[in-house]
């Protein structure tokens, strides 16, 4: 048998293992293996253990918990919800204001996290009833807080993009840098989004009534100091980071420890979101490293059969494509994918193929993350089976129907495929940030 047939079962058998319902993790790392010594006999059964002790050793992996940590601990202590009281009472006057402080709220939730589900759990629960409340057009508001929410896994620290530096061989720090210009360019075209259709429509964003807007001076500071609190604790991480004081990792924890103290001196660090947030960050940081675990051993079996050469004489060779259109189909077949999978899933599925196929082609492996990761978020809303609708159905009030959450994330999609668009076209928007910091 070919090397080719063989890497089309593996997939084939892998992709069948999932639509059966089995562990990502499970699935992929269960074929890795068992093609690994059905090759080459007891000694493909290292592959496992190999994977195993590069994982351990990999030291930027520690920077995962405490990213995940630090979220838990400012969702579950409600220091997150400060922020968005602090935008209702700043940015309510506006038209579309308050869908505008929601866009806000998605990227420093992003910053706190890491994940998008936090951020649209937030959005559902808190924003969302307020804003139909308000009179917001519903469609509006649900796409602002499904496309404000995918930012979590662009906007550093991004958790995805940790599990990308591992499969990639890639530095996580260079990655978080490289999402930092392409999430916020993002978040800013959704703002301008709504900014100018409640300028044409202003009955889809009212401006809060003056009644609602009487609130005092000394008020409003005080909200603005609570509601700071998590760009404090986030700068306080980060701007040591940057300025070379520190490294990932121990920025990271500076990070964990920073939002640990706030919570304790705001008095709301009781026992039970202490145990919440230890609990979440361990089944979380466990499922990550299962997963790269897996994803290690497969993609070291399609190492050693010399699939990534097959492909590439595929494609250049017998079929005459340039560079571009197969990064654009690459690029496609992760929309089609997040059609019924989630980011991980995607990745560790392809990732053995695409990243040594991505180098191959001669482009830039930090670009390609953030491409990855854009296209990605677009695939989370991309009907039928997107994974963001369906959390927003699973989470909205009755009233917002699923033909309300299809029709939400069309102009917002459009944005999204603008903004990739941008980031292919010119790559310096992506690595501009990594470089400058990284050249010092």
């Amino acid at each position: 048998m070919s090397y080719e047939m063989i890497a089309i079962l593996m997939f084939s058998t892998m992709m069948l293992m999932l639509m059966t319902g089995q562990r990502v993790f499970g699935a992929i790392g269960f074929v890795g293996v068992l093609a690994a010594v059905l090759l080459w006999g007891t000694g493909g059964s290292d592959i496992g253990f190999s994977a195993a002790m590069k994982l351990m050793k990999w030291y930027p992996l520690l920077t995962l918990p405490m990213f995940i940590f630090m979220g838990y601990v400012l969702s579950e202590s409600k220091i997150a919800d400060d922020l968005y009281k602090m935008f209702h009472v700043w940015m309510g006057p506006v038209r579309g204001g308050l869908a505008i402080g929601t866009i806000l709220l998605m990227v420093l939730i992003s910053a706190m996290n890491g994940l998008s589900v936090a951020g649209m759990a937030i959005g559902a629960t808190i924003a969302l009833p307020e804003l139909l409340k308000r009179g917001y057009d519903k469609r509006m508001v649900t796409g602002v807080i499904q496309a404000g929410s995918s930012l979590g896994i662009l906007v550093p620290p991004s958790v995805v993009l940790v599990l990308y530096a591992m499969i990639a061989r890639q530095p996580v720090g260079q990655l978080w840098l490289a999402g930092v210009f392409p999430g916020l360019m993002m978040a800013a075209m959704f703002i301008l989004y709504v900014v100018i259709r409640c300028r044409i429509q202003p009955e889809l964003g009212p401006a809060l009534p003056e009644a609602d807007r009487d609130i005092t001076r000394a008020e409003k500071l005080r909200l603005l100091r609570a509601g700071l609190l998590p760009v404090v604790i986030f700068a306080t991480m980060m701007v040591p980071f940057v300025n070379g004081w520190t490294s990932l990792v121990e920025s990271s924890a500076i990070g964990a420890i920073t939002a640990f103290v706030a919570a304790v001196l705001k008095g709301r660090m009781t026992r039970e979101v202490f145990e919440t947030s230890v609990r979440s960050t361990l089944g979380i940081s466990c499922m990550f490293m299962w997963i790269i675990l897996a994803a290690l051993g497969f993609g070291a079996v399609f190492d050693g059969l010399g699939a990534v050469k097959a492909i590439d004489n595929l494609f250049t060779e017998q079929l005459g494509l340039d560079p571009w259109m197969i990064l654009i189909l690459m690029q496609l077949s992760f929309i089609l994918m997040g059609t019924f999978l989630d980011d991980t899933a995607m990745l560790v599925i392809v990732a053995p193929l695409y990243v040594p196929l991505v180098k191959v082609l001669g482009f830039d492996l930090i670009w390609y993350g953030v491409l990855y990761t854009i296209t990605t978020q677009i695939a989370y809303m991309t009907p039928p089976f997107g994974y963001n609708l369906f959390l927003m159905r699973a989470m909205a009030p009755s009233e917002v129907t699923l033909r309300d959450i299809y029709r939400s994330i069309v102009p917002f999609v459009a944005v999204m495929v603008l903004a990739l668009t941008l980031v292919m076209v010119f790559p310096q928007i992506a690595l501009w940030l990594p470089n400058y910091v990284y050249g010092k």
